[in-house]
């Protein structure tokens, strides 16, 4: 990366998923998807109308706190959360499509935050029915800070796809509030979330209001983590000064993020997902207040994240134990925590990092983790879930061994803790604003990932028309058409991706040298004229992916990766004991499309070796001779689409013969 420039700002800015309409066969349908079933799937999920599934209570929660109906609080302390991440998701769907039907709940369930809504401001269910007298006395594990952002994302997303104001004044007037009860003055709070997530909130709040009130509480919290003496075992004791409860033993400051004070932290520790919200959140604040320290730490826990703590997946947090990053390289497969918010949240700060930066590396992590870590954590139908994304599965283990009691088979139709369902819905359902990016000031146009789609954006007063054509990510060709309405100058920037060794590109026939490019991205500046067309071919070849030595686990072993799609070995089409498997060296694939398996997929095929059948007759635990092998035709499909068929083994890393 390049270095710090004396003033940090976004080079660019997304363009807003109002001015991007995705068209293609593989991203659309997951868009419809998230629309038509998993909105009202998950809006079913939390009313506890899906027969088998976990109860979630969370809407009747805030019947109870709005004195609509009685009865006892049920679930998470952030149960609320789960409702905030729907209402979001809803706005992201409403920016891009008018459904009265759909806005007549969210208006309904608006009228209930209101009514839920404290005279003072406050809004939070597990505490006005559960605990009135306990505000604020628990920060660290209870998530009321969290609760809060959760719900001003969603106030800002659905005031900016309808532009109705109510759940906005909803959420300043409890932001007012929060304002009034933490800060540095006499009578007021030090403090902050267990759980980072009010910080990036109120950086959009305050983008919706101009309030700068909203930024510099986010600041204060972000500036106020980890300092001394430490604000958490201050609350301790203050709680059983209260006789609310004693000290919890063994919670570690690094899982709170909390450890040191931001600017002292280099290396990600401790939870994974409240890691990337608080990064995210950091990336936010350098650009506001111009804090070139703050933005060269994000770039130092960036680089420490993907090169040493990230999966090929693009998952991160790599143990159950605390959801947690552990030490570098330590990277299992089988024990793989890889939980679907923390991928998400990692596109989260990746996206941040990216608008002020220009360079591909974000945006390679953005799609790799799109396309794998995320992309995995919904089944094909919307209507189950990983909460978990191993990337090796033996069920006769996972179903038995207590240390591997997180690892499901088979995804679930909801959780207890059901952060992730929602959190995947509203990535999906807000998936536009990744794709371009434009920077006014140099009048340039940045295409980040190759989706098909159509981007309109405003350059100089006049409407700008871009059409991306593509059946990306099964397929190289990538062609994009422009509409003006007069000649214009300003440059396009297309993303080679690392993964891609070979790259050709040509405007209106006249191919260009795709090796003159900076940061990763094919700058092209001309002056533009309506119908102008752009031909850009990916050369995607099947890559074995190896990892670095130090990663233990995969020591012999490779991946296959197409693309920017991770592949994996099913039992269902290579039979039992996957990692019995060897590719020779030198293997061959092939890859076609299968139109007709699993909502349709490129398929990997080859030859490599297995022991033979007849070895598995041997009565000896240990023996000396060497097995004979056989060749076995392998199938790898990719990784996002495993366990939607029969239930059996899965593995992404492959023994690999060398010589």
């Amino acid at each position: 990366m390049g270095t710090t420039e004396k003033e940090p700002r976004k080079h660019m800015e997304a363009v807003s998923i109002k001015n991007v309409t995705i068209h293609d066969s593989f991203w659309a349908e997951r868009e419809q998807i998230v629309a038509k079933t998993v909105v009202p799937y998950q809006w079913d999920a939390l009313n506890d109308a899906i027969p088998g599934a976990e109860p979630s209570h969370t809407i009747e929660n805030f019947r109870i706190a709005a004195g609509d109906s009685e009865g006892e609080y049920y679930g998470m302390v952030f149960q609320d959360s789960d409702l905030a991440k729907w209402l979001e998701t809803v706005g992201f769907v409403l920016a891009k499509h008018k459904d009265p039907q759909l806005e007549k709940i969210a208006d309904d369930v608006i009228d209930l935050l209101g009514r839920a809504q404290q005279q003072d401001g406050y809004l939070n269910t597990y505490y006005t029915v559960k605990k009135p007298d306990e505000r604020w006395t628990n920060l660290r594990d209870n998530h009321e800070l969290y609760c809060a952002g959760h719900f001003m994302e969603a106030a800002v997303a659905y005031y900016e796809a309808t532009g109705k104001r109510k759940v906005l004044d909803i959420m300043c007037k409890y932001a007012d509030y929060i304002a009034t009860i933490f800060g540095d003055e006499p009578g007021q709070i030090r403090g902050y979330d267990g759980h980072p997530e009010v910080e990036l909130a109120l950086v959009k709040l305050y983008e919706a209001t101009d309030n700068k009130n909203y930024l510099e509480l986010s600041k204060f919290f972000v500036d106020e983590r980890g300092q001394q003496p430490h604000f958490f075992d201050h609350e301790a004791k203050e709680r059983e000064e209260a006789g609310l409860g004693k000290q919890k033993e063994g919670r570690i400051y690094d899982y709170f993020q909390a450890h040191v004070p931001v600017r002292e932290q280099f290396t990600a520790e401790g939870h994974s997902v409240r890691a990337v919200y608080l990064y995210s959140a950091m990336v936010d604040l350098a650009v506001e207040y111009n804090d070139v320290k703050l933005l060269d730490v994000c770039k130092k826990l960036w680089n420490d994240v993907v090169q040493k703590k990230m999966y090929i997946i693009g998952g991160i947090g790599s143990s159950a134990h605390e959801e947690r990053f552990t030490v570098p390289f330590d990277l299992p497969n089988d024990r793989a925590y890889t939980e679907t918010c923390a991928a998400i949240g990692l596109m989260f700060w990746a996206q941040r990092m990216l608008q002020v930066e220009k360079h591909r590396d974000y945006a390679d992590v953005m799609e790799l983790a799109l396309y794998n870590g995320i992309l995995s954590g919904m089944s094909l139908d919307g209507k189950s879930y990983f909460y978990v994304n191993p990337l090796e599965v033996w069920p006769d283990t996972a179903n038995f061994r207590n240390d591997m009691k997180t690892v499901k088979v088979t995804r679930q139709p909801w959780f207890g803790c059901a952060c992730c369902p929602p959190n995947i819905a509203r990535l999906i359902a807000s998936l536009g604003q990744y794709l371009y990016s434009q920077d006014k000031v140099e009048r340039e146009v940045y295409v980040h990932l190759y989706i098909g789609s159509k981007l309109e954006i405003d350059m100089d007063g006049q409407t700008i028309q871009l059409t991306q054509t593509t059946n990306y990510p099964w397929d190289e060709q990538i062609s994009l058409r422009l509409q003006l309405e007069q000649p214009t100058e300003f440059s396009l920037a297309l993303r080679i991706p690392s993964w891609c060794k070979s790259a050709t590109i040509s405007v209106n026939g006249e191919v260009l040298n795709t090796r003159i490019h900076v940061n990763g991205y094919l700058k092209i500046r001309r002056v533009w004229q309506s119908e102008d067309s752009i031909e850009l071919h990916l050369e995607m070849p099947i890559e074995l992916v190896r990892s670095h030595p130090r990663v233990r686990e995969n020591a012999g072993k490779a991946a296959l990766q197409r693309g920017p799609v991770v592949f994996c070995l099913e039992e269902v089409d290579n039979g039992a004991n996957l990692q019995d498997i060897v590719l020779p060296l030198g293997a061959k694939f092939d890859v076609h499309f299968d139109k007709e398996l699993l909502g349709g997929v490129s398929i990997i095929t080859g030859t490599g070796t297995r022991t033979e059948e007849k070895a598995e007759e041997h009565h000896s635990l240990y023996i000396t001779q060497a097995f004979s092998r056989v060749p076995a035709t392998i199938k790898a499909i990719p990784y996002f689409a495993w366990s939607n068929r029969t239930p059996g083994e899965m593995t992404v890393w492959i023994r690999h013969s060398e010589v």
